[in-house]
């Protein structure tokens, strides 16, 4: 049976500033797909099968003597993560037009559109900043596109905002197992029929061409699949980004420009960022 203990790596970082940027680089190349920023630095996630003396020995801020560098790892166990996330899982609101609900809470706390989300190690339960802006982000699609793409699926939350808010095919994709059968579970928890889940990566949208892509990665795999979004958008279609911090803005936004993709719209929360692209040739 697939071990899905998962690694918690805390790293305290002195100065924090830019070192916590370039850490979360280098760790997303080495491994680790979730971070969260502490006051003193972050908190990386990845299977716990990944080797923390090897990873720790390639990042950057260890040997660079402009910066102190501290850390220690934890393993969360697989068996104890409804349980942690059903003490923290509180309804999120997205302003007044929509509610993400876990199935224990009482479905009169909606408020606007309401999905129902039982995470099960995946991505996406809407705590997260990026979640919040991408789920206001879809909620401005007007019309939503008929055939949408959700690259990095995770629980499947933005794929069943879109179906609830018109699109007609979702095709969503996620690089671990665990979380395109969770994806399936709750996109079919929604009563959602136009979800197909994938587990794989980019090369799975074969020669599909897509309305809309949502991509909720972080900022390294952007860039490198920013050609496969492109030439998988329709000619005015729209691409949603996040995943990265305020300070990488720019650089996404001039690295897209190469492929044909113009910003349109800025989302910020907190230290994270988001962006709407639209392909206009």
């Amino acid at each position: 049976m697939k071990n899905l203990d998962t690694l918690e790596l805390t790293i305290t970082l002195n100065p924090k500033e830019p070192w916590s940027d370039i850490l979360v680089a280098e760790l997303s190349d080495l491994g680790f797909d979730s971070f969260v920023q502490t006051e003193s630095g972050i908190q990386a996630y990845a299977p716990a099968k990944i080797d923390t003396e090897t990873v720790m020995k390639n990042v950057s801020c260890v040997s660079d003597d402009a910066v102190k560098c501290s850390w220690e790892k934890k393993i969360i166990p697989h068996q104890n993560w409804n349980v942690e996330w059903e003490a923290d899982f509180h309804p999120v609101y997205i302003d007044e037009i929509a509610t993400i609900l876990a199935p224990f809470h009482n479905q009169s706390l909606g408020k606007g559109n309401v999905v129902i989300i039982q995470p099960q190690m995946s991505f996406g339960t809407g705590h997260h900043q990026t979640t919040w802006m991408m789920v206001k982000a879809l909620f401005e699609m007007n019309p939503m596109p008929e055939n949408v793409l959700d690259m990095g699926a995770g629980t499947g939350v933005l794929s069943i905002f879109a179906e609830q808010l018109g699109a007609k095919r979702i095709l969503a994709i996620d690089i671990e197992d665990w979380s395109a059968i969770n994806a399936a579970e709750n996109a079919n928890r929604n009563g959602c029929s136009n979800i197909e889940t994938i587990c794989g990566d980019i090369d799975e949208i074969g020669n599909e061409h897509f309305g809309l892509i949502i991509a909720n990665i972080n900022k390294n795999v952007l860039k490198i699949h920013m050609e496969y979004y492109a030439n998988a958008l329709d000619v005015g279609g729209k691409l949603l980004l996040s995943g990265f911090f305020s300070t990488d803005v720019q650089e996404l936004v001039t690295f897209a420009t190469q492929f044909s993709l113009t910003v349109e719209q800025e989302y910020a929360k907190d230290e994270w960022a988001g962006i709407r692209l639209v392909k206009v040739a």
